[in-house]
């Protein structure tokens, strides 16, 4: 399968990340990004099961295509969880068989689940049959002491023939011992051998590559080899680079960051008045809009110093602002 095959959110997306790909961090990349497919956060089966569904599902008619990444080992309360995504209007159910935390090695899922690869299988199958929007998996290379391709070549093959045609490839192993996960995200060296050998030897698949991709140089090089690619830390840290990417893309001509910035407004006054949200809940996502420009700094100090008193978001992102345009016109 070539790219020009692949459905063309797949092309670029953008990655699960707990605390940070809540439904304010993805309105905005929606702004940023017409057409790339957006991921929630990582939400378990026990959260779902147990806990306010409709607050953890809820999100905006704005943020589609949007998937909805489950964590779990269950496979009948994952088909169960999976059957809620699909009622919210999630366009695919994605299952985390990639993050190594502390939490998810108690509950044995998330990365954990690489070793198991016939119960994988089985919850993919068990989830199949339970909605009709597509099942798929992010994982990683290896899980450990791994050896890395026989591991994920086998990982692949069981669970793909239980139904799951796209794989979501972290190039990174991960470690179950002796990292933090902030450190699983960064000392593990990078791989992209693997990930696209599961492509060449598994050319039916959708293998779309994550981890270590900053810039659309990296995505022309890379192409070639693979179906899409899934942006994390780079799109939350440096949002503009989702611009790119849509131009890159889809051709799509890049907004204007001031307006992008007041686009942001009645989102913030919509949710303050519909859920009682505070204004920093949202702000905290677009402190980088400016990033690389004159004037950033006070944009990022008067929302981080300033959001959590506020009282209007009109004023708040004005005066915010008003650092951009100072900057610009004193240099």
């Amino acid at each position: 399968m070539n790219c020009a095959e692949v459905p063309p959110a797949h092309r670029f997306c953008v990655a699960p990340m707990i605390d940070w790909t809540d439904r304010h961090c993805r309105y905005f990349h929606r702004l940023l990004s017409p057409h790339a497919l957006l991921y929630t956060e990582m939400i378990t089966t026990g959260a779902l099961l147990k806990g306010k569904r409709t607050d953890l599902l809820n999100h905006s008619p704005e943020e589609h295509p949007i998937a909805l990444q489950l964590g779990g080992a269950s496979p009948a309360d994952l088909a169960e969880s999976a059957a809620m995504g699909e009622d919210y209007g999630y366009s695919e159910i994605n299952l985390n068989c990639g993050c190594p935390s502390d939490r998810v090695q108690q509950g044995a899922f998330g990365a954990c689940l690489m070793n198991t690869p016939e119960l994988v299988a089985e919850t993919v199958a068990a989830m199949s049959a339970r909605v009709t929007i597509p099942v798929t998996i992010k994982c990683r290379i290896g899980v450990d002491e791994s050896e890395d391709y026989v591991f994920l070549e086998e990982f692949i093959r069981k669970t793909s023939s239980a139904g799951c045609s796209k794989f979501i490839i972290h190039a990174r192993k991960a470690w179950l011992q002796g990292l933090s996960p902030k450190e699983n995200r960064e000392i593990p060296p990078l791989d992209y051998n693997s990930p696209a050998r599961i492509k060449q030897d598994f050319p039916h698949l959708t293998v779309i590559l994550n981890g270590g991709i900053q810039t659309l140089e990296q995505i022309q090089e890379l192409s070639p080899s693979f179906d899409g690619f899934m942006i994390g830390r780079e799109a939350y840290q440096n949002p503009w680079f989702l611009t790119e990417g849509e131009t890159h893309f889809w051709g799509t001509p890049p907004p204007e960051r001031h307006a992008i910035a007041h686009a942001m407004i009645p989102y913030i006054e919509q949710m303050q008045r519909d859920y009682g949200s505070s204004i920093h809940s949202t702000t905290r996502h677009i402190l980088g809009l400016f990033g690389g420009l004159r004037g950033a700094k006070g944009w990022r100090r008067e929302l981080s110093e300033n959001a959590h008193d506020a009282a209007c978001a009109k004023d708040l992102i004005e005066s915010a602002l008003s650092h951009i345009s100072l900057e610009l016109i004193s240099h």
